[in-house]
């Protein structure tokens, strides 16, 4: 780090300039925020089914009662030992926020195509508590593009982000929300994938803070240090 060391007051006048940029920032955030808030919604009609800890339940019992429900793709096939290390970051800062979302009319789930043995297995393992449930018996995962079929990884493309791209995984990440009207009434609202999910990281957003920031820029790939917490 070769920050320069000046003065109290140059740094304060460095401070109001960056805090102008912040306060920018800020104010386009919550722009972006209404923008989405006030998306168009896509009825759900197919009649998608989950294994959960509680027995089976469809879409609309996901919602646990609550009229939105934000749904996390997490990385973890219906073959693979353990979840994705990256997935796995990001599921670390979840314990404990879906009590809180509950407060807001919002329940919180984890979902992912491992059938529910596995993903006990390895929420166990990494001492999770938030709710996780297993699409492995339906077209969920294919129909919100975080899973590849298998003519998608015979072509080495899949529709990602919106956009047909290379994809030499099975699994990939995303966030999709959903709002439910009466008991069965189900619409998809939104969806991000790729960088749109750090904004669920605080991990991330404290590494911004720093003078090294997230100290990526010479690694093979951005997460190339991240580890399971289990493995450091």
């Amino acid at each position: 780090m070769n920050n320069p060391v000046i003065s109290k007051e140059e740094w304060l006048d460095a401070r109001l300039e960056l805090l102008e940029a912040e306060k920018a920032l800020t104010r386009h955030k919550d722009t972006v925020t209404r923008q989405r808030m006030a998306m168009p919604w896509v009825r759900v009609t197919k009649p998608y089914v989950f294994d959960t800890r509680e027995g089976k339940k469809t879409l609309a019992e996901l919602f646990d009662g609550r009229s939105q429900l934000i749904v996390y793709h997490f990385m973890l096939g219906p073959d693979w030992e353990q979840g994705c290390k990256s997935c796995s970051f990001w599921a670390d800062n979840f314990n404990g926020i879906p009590l809180h979302l509950n407060q807001r009319d919002v329940t919180f789930t984890a979902i992912s195509r491992a059938p529910l043995g596995r993903i006990e297995a390895y929420r166990q393992r990494m001492g999770w508590s938030f709710p996780w449930a297993s699409s492995h018996e339906s077209d969920f995962n294919f129909d919100y593009q975080v899973s590849a079929t298998p003519e998608d990884q015979a072509r080495g493309q899949m529709v990602y982000n919106y956009q047909l791209q290379p994809m030499a995984m099975s699994e990939i990440v995303g966030i999709s929300v959903f709002a439910r009207r009466g008991q069965d009434e189900v619409f998809h609202t939104y969806s991000c994938y790729g960088r749109g999910v750090e904004m669920v990281n605080g991990a991330y957003h404290f590494l911004d803070l720093v003078p090294k920031g997230r100290d990526e820029a010479g690694l093979p790939y951005p997460m190339a240090w991240v580890k399971r917490h289990d493995e450091y």
